[in-house]
């Protein structure tokens, strides 16, 4: 049976997700595990409508705000415990989230 070692990461700054993604690759090919992904999946937005100043007219009354967040996923079959390891001696940014299971 095939186990699967799956990494999601979780950001909502862009760059920083996919230097992370970017680390977790170069390891893997240095220990010669095969990687599929980085895969990226949709961006969720967050907005929020906020009611500015009772006087006004239409849309001038308002401020919108917008949170993005993006996420990828890192599929690793058959892991090797050595990479495993390895992997939880990175150090993340703070606004990097991570989640790591083993199907």
């Amino acid at each position: 049976m095939t186990e699967i070692l799956r990494i999601e990461l979780v950001s909502v700054n862009p760059e920083s997700l996919e230097k992370v993604s970017r680390m977790f690759k170069e390891i893997a090919d240095k220990m010669g595990v095969r990687v599929k992904g980085p895969i990226p999946l949709p961006t969720k937005r967050l907005r929020v409508t906020a009611l500015r100043n009772p006087s006004g007219e239409g849309t001038n009354r308002y401020d919108k705000y917008e949170l993005r967040i993006h996420k990828r996923i890192i599929d690793i079959p058959n892991p090797d415990e050595r990479y495993i390891r390895s992997i939880m001696g990175i150090t993340l940014p703070d606004d990097v989230k991570i989640s790591i299971v083993l199907m």
